[in-house]
């Protein structure tokens, strides 16, 4: 891990630094961004928690890391040494550019930017911390909010439900934010989650090793095992689906979180269930996909799922919740089904048309897959945030000579 930055490169007009809480965000949401702006003339620092997954964005994408420590919740005295960390590394780059995302990281970072007066700041909104909070929580994050947006020229929204939910809780004003294209914060390699002849060995492999049956249904959930990603309601329409699908698996693919936890008594009935497969994280997600029937994805909030992206590039309709970020991912009836947040009966109900209905299930599949390579490849993305970069630099550029 680098603590101290790489000597800088004179031949790059303009220099960016991103900042993210973990650098497993960097990783696997910002992959071959950082390059592709590079290729772009740009000479890029990437600021995160020090970990391993730092050292292979600085390898993978040939750009400069440096580790700050940084908590994902409240620390006062802890945020305060970050930001105070963050103002003196800015002040020593200075760089032309500052872009953020995850919520404290865009606080801490944006705030040390606008007291360091870095001349373009650029706030990635990935998602909303504050919708499904409540009372004395839900303020201070809506004032991180407010002031992080306040320290940023433009807010890019990752989806345009996000856009409209940040706007209308008065974050920020509508002419600050922006949707990219389609929305989503870096699209998706497609290509990695084709049903190759070996992806599909592999499947065939997997579902010998969990017991189950070629012809076996198989409903996905990728992510996070916490409360906002409803799985408690996913848990509790799997037992619902099992008295007419008696054959039917649940392949949960991810771990448990101590924010914002499971309760005690789904962790059990988890752990205990026969029909449950748990691999934990996994690296190569297309074999995993190719085991499933369909994607389950039952969140409370979303910026814009990349999950459902994934598995809609492996031809799996999904169906989730009426939230934000999850109904851009999903066109309702026509590349997965949505139903109302926290539905668990209607939720087994739209999963069972898909294990009942295997016309269904690929018609829904195979459009899933057209609307990605249509709407979500990565470099216009990659090309709508460089022009997003000049056009807040310029700006900022011309404010200054005014």
């Amino acid at each position: 891990m680098r603590c101290d930055p790489l000597p800088s490169d004179q031949s790059c007009s303009r220099r960016v630094v991103y900042v993210t809480t973990a650098p497993m965000a960097l990783r696997n949401l910002c992959a071959g961004q950082l390059a592709f702006l590079r290729s772009q003339g740009y000479e890029i620092y990437a600021i995160s928690n020090p970990g391993e997954d730092l050292d292979v964005v600085a390898q993978r994408e040939g750009v400069h890391v440096i580790g700050i420590p940084m908590h994902r919740e409240i620390r006062p005295l802890a945020d305060l040494a970050s930001l105070w960390r963050l103002w003196r590394l800015l002040r020593r780059l200075r760089p032309d550019i500052i872009t953020t995302a995850t919520a404290k990281a865009s606080l801490l970072g944006l705030t040390a930017a606008w007291l360091a007066r870095v001349p373009a700041r650029v706030y990635q909104l990935w998602g909303l911390r504050l919708e499904t909070t409540r009372g004395l929580k839900r303020r201070i994050l809506w004032l991180m909010e407010v002031i992080t947006a306040a320290c940023a020229q433009r807010v890019i929204c990752v989806s345009e439900s996000l856009r409209r939910e940040f706007v209308a809780a008065r974050c920020a004003p509508a002419d600050k934010t922006v949707v990219l294209l389609n929305g989503s914060s870096n699209g998706v390699d497609a290509s990695r989650f084709r049903q190759t002849p070996e992806v599909q060995s592999a499947v065939r492999k997997l579902r010998a090793e969990w017991g189950m049956a070629p012809s076996d249904p198989v409903i996905g959930f990728v992510g996070r095992f916490v409360r906002d990603k409803g799985i408690a309601e996913l848990i509790d329409a799997f037992d619902e689906i099992l008295t007419t699908r008696p054959d039917a698996w649940l392949l949960l693919v991810g771990d448990y979180e101590t924010g914002d936890p499971v309760s005690d008594s789904y962790v059990r009935r988890i752990g205990g269930h026969p029909r449950i497969i748990r691999p934990g994280f996994v690296r190569d997600l297309a074999p995993y996909y190719g085991a499933m029937s369909v994607l389950a994805f039952p969140t409370y909030r979303e910026g814009f799922p990349n999950v459902v992206l994934e598995a809609a590039a492996a031809e799996l309709p999904t169906v989730t919740f009426r939230a934000t970020g999850a109904v851009d991912a999903v066109q309702d009836s026509a590349t997965g089904l949505v139903v109302e947040i926290g539905d668990a009966r209607g939720l087994a109900a739209a999963l069972l048309k898909y294990l009942l209905d295997d016309n269904l299930r690929r018609r829904h599949g195979q459009a899933a897959r057209e609307r990605v390579l249509r709407d979500f490849s990565r470099e216009p993305i990659w090309q709508a945030l460089d022009a997003q970069f000049r056009e807040v630099l310029a700006a900022s550029k011309n404010s200054a000579r005014a």
